[in-house]
């Protein structure tokens, strides 16, 4: 049987895990632009630790999963965080939300204040794009069209 968003959200038994960062990792190219070097040691983390992070986002603020991976490096110790397991766990927690919510539960993640890199909306969010601009709009931010995508208008400025 298929595991619900919530049950993908279950935190692994073999995470956290360090690693040396090699140029071969799929997220290399990003986690190399967060400052670390190949052989510098990177975490691989739970969902919980990226929950978390996104619930401590208040309303008006926001996060991108730049700044989530830099929290989380910083709290293992190590120079980066894998941004692309990071980026699972994002889009994992905000179909939780959702999931949960249809279930008439709260799961008190307030996943439209992530943002991926650059302050652009994250299609795989559940309704895309449309539903998390809406979102985002609804709590007073200006998103603005970027070719056929949307990005938040000056986001650095609400960054937590």
């Amino acid at each position: 049987m298929k595991k619900t968003w919530q049950e993908k959200l279950d935190d692994k038994a073999s995470l956290p895990k360090i690693l040396k960062l090699e140029k071969g990792f799929p997220c290399y190219n990003a986690v190399h632009k967060m400052g670390a070097e190949a052989g510098d040691d990177i975490v691989l983390v739970n969902p919980s630790e990226v929950v978390k992070i996104m619930k401590q986002v208040p309303r008006g603020k926001l996060i991108t999963i730049v700044e989530i991976c830099k929290k989380i490096a910083n709290q293992h110790n190590v120079k980066g965080c894998c941004s692309l397991t990071t980026g699972i766990f994002i889009m994992t927690a905000a179909n939780a939300a959702e999931e949960a919510a249809r279930d008439g539960k709260s799961l008190d993640i307030p996943y439209w204040r992530t943002l991926k890199s650059n302050g652009f909306l994250n299609e795989k969010y559940p309704g895309g794009q449309e539903a998390h601009k809406k979102l985002l709009e609804h709590e007073g931010h200006k998103v603005i069209s970027k070719g056929k995508r949307f990005l938040v208008q000056d986001f650095q400025e609400y960054l937590v």
